[in-house]
């Protein structure tokens, strides 16, 4: 017999095939009482495929009684309820690494956007602007200061892009990273009030909300720019769109937003900031490496107990 699977959301339709062809999948985004359905199915599910963004929220956990494993898409996994899982003994498999080289990409690309106004620079010949003048004096890249909120696996290879822009680089985390070989900075204002670009690549979840505030953006100042390829909530949105109004920094590159899909309208209107719809990973080759990773963590487990790629345990 198949083991049970409740799939947690949409997924990537390689993935679902996949899960279909050695599970019973239950999709509980297709249930039109998902409430009711738990109810009816809860006790036979013994595993759950799910995403960054869909996690696994407390109510749905306790639905569960029998669940064993969760195996998510995705290297965030602050909407899963880390407590109550390991309270439980349930492993939880994520998928990191193959994502690093393509949102480390994604960052360098917002970087170069903001900072070189290619999307505005774009808008403006489609606007037949040019016609009527050149377009303003823009910000070089090469040689300036990066400063990295997160230095993790992907802050780490956004490091080497930026080492090769010939650009200084410091960081910021809780603690110093042992062997780095890059400058660290205890505070994150210190690191904002020193860089010219500060890219947040930090974990979400309740401990970083806000870490980037009105304070850390005053520091930053009218000649930097704020990356954010991380999770809405490290930023202080209101206070993000208050400066970006009043250009009290010099622009921003987001493709992560506090409330996703939802995007403050007041940014529609603003060109020293660039919109991305949470694309970061969003290749086929990453896509279809981090589905496999996520097939594998279940299957490992189903035979033989462990999860190969689990979300660390706190230091």
């Amino acid at each position: 017999m198949k083991h049970v699977i409740l799939q947690n959301g949409p997924l990537s339709p390689w993935l679902e095939e996949q899960l279909a062809a050695r599970y019973e999948v239950l999709p509980l985004h297709k249930q039109a009482d998902p409430q009711a359905f738990l109810r009816e199915q809860g006790a036979r599910i013994e595993g759950m495929a799910t995403s960054g963004k869909a996690g696994a929220k407390a109510a749905l956990l306790d639905a569960l009684p029998n669940l064993r494993v969760i195996s998510s898409f995705g290297v965030g996994y602050d909407a899963i309820d880390i407590d109550k899982v390991r309270a439980r003994g349930i492993p939880v498999g994520y998928t990191p690494d193959v994502l690093n080289d393509c949102v480390a990409d994604t960052a360098f690309a917002l970087l170069m956007d903001v900072a070189r106004g290619t999307s505005a620079s774009d808008r403006f010949v489609r606007r037949g602007d040019w016609l009527k003048g050149n377009f303003p004096l823009t910000t070089r890249v090469s040689g300036k200061r990066l400063g990295i909120v997160g230095l993790g696996r992907i802050g780490r290879v956004i490091a080497r892009r930026a080492a090769g822009f010939d650009m200084e680089i410091r960081y910021h985390n809780r603690r110093p990273v042992e062997g780095s070989g890059y400058a660290y900075e205890p505070t994150l204002a210190g690191l904002a009030a020193w860089c010219d670009f500060l890219v947040i690549i930090a974990a979400g979840g309740a401990g970083t909300r806000h870490l980037v505030d009105a304070q850390v953006l005053r520091a930053l100042g009218p000649q930097g720019f704020l990356v954010n390829v991380a999770r809405g909530s490290v930023v202080d949105e209101r206070a993000l769109v208050k400066a970006l109004q009043e250009r009290t920094i010099a622009g921003a590159g987001l493709d992560v937003f506090d409330d996703e899909p939802n995007v403050p309208p007041a940014l529609f209107t603003l060109d020293n900031v660039v919109l991305l719809p949470h694309v970061a990973s969003a290749t086929n080759e990453t896509r279809r490496a981090m589905g496999e990773l996520t097939l594998s963590n279940l299957d490992a487990f189903f035979a033989t107990g462990q999860v190969p790629v689990a979300i660390p345990h706190p230091a």
